[in-house]
């Protein structure tokens, strides 16, 4: 088969405006770090970004002060229809500069523009639009006619989706009443420190907003400190599960959006060929670097070798290369620590017997990349099929019935995400009603809606973000304490 080439279309970069360092931003300022600074650098093309502070614990207890006298002096003071007009004014800037922030997070992360720009900015303005709308109608969350904002919340955003995951958090917690200190990862705070100047633009009181950078001995700084009344986390689990011991015994609430190995599960009824794109988008996009994947696909014997041959054929067709391309589908591998496990996983399938199969395609001489590879002939005790690999690895593996499919979806440590593909609306619901997973995707997969709530059980975490649920996470009810400690 013949397949057209593309002629290049590269984004331009000249709408961004990125400065040599960044500070901490603190209390409404842009203020230098106590301690050490470090270098970010593109993940596709190994080039320094920019210098931004590593926060030490001195750091880290200015900015909960700050926090803590934005919510005491400012912002519990206000109405909800006020705290409101701020989260709409900041959504309506995040539209005007969409294409700047798009730009940014490809740059930052790795992933294709076309996925930044038509995928993670219009969720993150529709985000805080969304929460917007709740600022005013709290007695509405189920919590009683006067529900309290809980007061500082400490929130810590991965980097796979930098900016959604900010607006996952901040938003919810702004509507709510809460004031913030977030800590990005430390591979990708850009698009948090333009977030800053977004809220210095938006007019947002100082100290509501806080963004601090560093690795993890700032996040466990942030969750150790004693001024903080909830935690909010997406990440791994074990980071995870060392956060919630942490705060054990403490009256600190907590948000844990942990891994997962979400199972796509396509029965021999299903339209094949929509549910190709949906194995696609489950585990391809954004590189796999998706905690909710569909890392597993679960396919009924019988449509095994059909659903394979055009599973393979179509992923002959992604290209792999510059993130700024618009024609990319698979970009680069955030850092180069996460394409050593990604390969070492990989090496460790074809060590128990499973059979790879990578698509062939050129991989550029700098940066961090990793073809699209799928594994067959995988048992469920394989680590391809039991560990979060974080990448474009996809384990295959057959069923006969529908409870075969359950037993196998059902048989890991995670429960965060499936996809059930047929058209017998009895059996998905039947099957949903089976599976141990937070979320689960009937003829699609990797959909997401700002009134629609996000988590899952078991080493996934515990909570929920988005919708009610994610506004109910930041607030107590009026008969419980909140505020402060």
């Amino acid at each position: 088969m013949t397949f057209l080439d593309y002629a290049p279309a590269p984004e331009s970069t000249s709408i961004v405006d990125i400065k040599p360092s960044y500070g901490l931003f603190i209390g409404g300022k842009f203020v230098d770090a106590s301690g050490d600074t470090f270098a970010t650098i593109s993940p596709s093309t190994e080039e320094h970004i920019t210098t931004v502070g590593e926060a030490n614990a001195a750091d880290v207890d200015k900015a909960v002060q700050a926090a803590r006298v934005a919510f005491d002096k400012t912002w519990s003071k206000l109405s909800g229809s006020e705290r409101g007009k701020y989260l709409f004014r900041i959504a309506r800037i995040i539209q005007e500069r969409s294409r700047e922030l798009a730009i940014a997070e490809t740059i930052d992360n790795g992933k294709p523009i076309r996925e930044t720009r038509d995928v993670d900015l219009p969720l993150v303005a529709a985000w805080f639009f969304y929460y917007a709308g709740w600022a005013d109608k709290l007695e509405y969350a189920g919590l009683g006619p006067k529900p309290q904002a809980l007061g500082v919340a400490a929130q810590i955003v991965p980097w796979n989706f930098p900016l959604l995951m900010l607006a996952w958090k901040i938003a919810p917690a702004l509507a709510a009443g809460n004031t913030v200190v977030l800590k990005p990862a430390e591979t990708t705070p850009l698009t948090a420190l333009l977030f800053a100047e977004i809220c210095q633009q938006a007019g947002l009181p100082d100290g509501v907003v806080n963004i601090i950078t560093g690795a993890g001995a700032t996040g466990a700084a942030l969750v150790a400190h004693p001024g903080i009344n909830k935690v909010a986390f997406t990440g791994s689990t074990p980071v995870g599960r060392s956060i919630a011991a942490s705060l054990a015994g403490t009256d600190v609430r907590a948000t844990l959006e942990l891994g997962g190995k979400g199972a796509n599960i396509v029965f021999d009824d299903a339209a094949i060929d929509q549910a190709i794109e949906g194995i696609v988008s489950g585990i391809f996009f954004n590189q796999g670097h998706v905690c909710c994947a569909g890392s597993r696909l679960l396919v009924q014997e019988n449509i095994h070798d059909d659903v394979l041959h055009r599973l393979q054929r179509r992923l002959t067709t992604l290209r792999l290369g510059d993130p700024l391309d618009k024609n990319t589908d698979i970009g680069a591998v955030n850092s180069k620590a996460q394409l050593e496990r990604i390969s070492a996983l990989v090496d460790a399938g074809e060590a128990e017997g499973a059979t790879r199969w990578s698509s062939e395609c050129v991989l550029p001489e700098k940066g961090f990349w990793f073809q699209p590879t799928v594994f067959t002939n995988v048992h469920t005790s394989h680590r391809v099929a039991q560990e979060e690999i974080f990448g474009p690895v996809l384990s295959v593996m057959t069923f006969r019935t529908p409870d075969e499919a359950i037993a196998k979806a059902n048989n890991t440590p995670y429960g965060l995400s499936a996809g059930i593909w047929t058209e017998k609306a009895s059996r998905m619901l039947a099957m949903a009603n089976s599976l141990r997973a937070g979320v689960i995707w009937a003829n699609t997969f990797n959909k997401f809606d700002p009134s629609s709530p996000f988590g899952g059980y078991q080493e996934s975490g515990y909570g929920r973000e988005g919708g009610r649920h994610g506004l109910a996470a930041y607030l107590a009810a009026d008969d419980q304490k909140a505020g402060g400690r």
